[in-house]
């Protein structure tokens, strides 16, 4: 809950570099959170609730992907190749999974070596 709870605190941040275990956890979280809202919603009739939370953290989804993207060296404009038909979304899902570079580099040091500031 924590690294979720840490990319909303950098609600907006797309400069650094963001550690794969930050991304997937948030990813995770939310997607869980996202899968109870829809069960609420369709006890309740409300079935708008999964489509609120996923507008509300639309930006920290956006922000954390580009910092993990950083993180392998690449520029957050590579989040645009999921718009490819099924292509795009595989190549995506390669580049977020895979190991950041171990050096600095332009986007910063590497977040394994820098201390958490949770």
């Amino acid at each position: 809950m924590d690294w979720y709870l840490a990319v909303l605190k950098n609600y907006a941040g797309f400069s650094g570099r963001a550690r794969r275990k930050e991304y997937w956890m948030f990813t995770l979280i939310s997607v869980g959170i996202s899968v109870v809202l829809s069960i609420i919603g369709g006890l309740i009739g409300a079935d708008f609730l999964s489509f609120i939370y996923s507008v509300a953290i639309l930006v920290p989804t956006l922000a954390v992907g580009v910092r993990r993207l950083h993180d392998t060296g690449r520029s957050g404009w590579w989040l645009l190749i999921a718009l490819i038909p099924l292509v795009g979304a595989i190549i995506l899902i390669v580049f977020l999974a895979s190991e950041g570079k171990p050096e600095a580099n332009q986007h910063g040091v590497n977040p394994k070596l820098a201390p958490q500031a949770i």
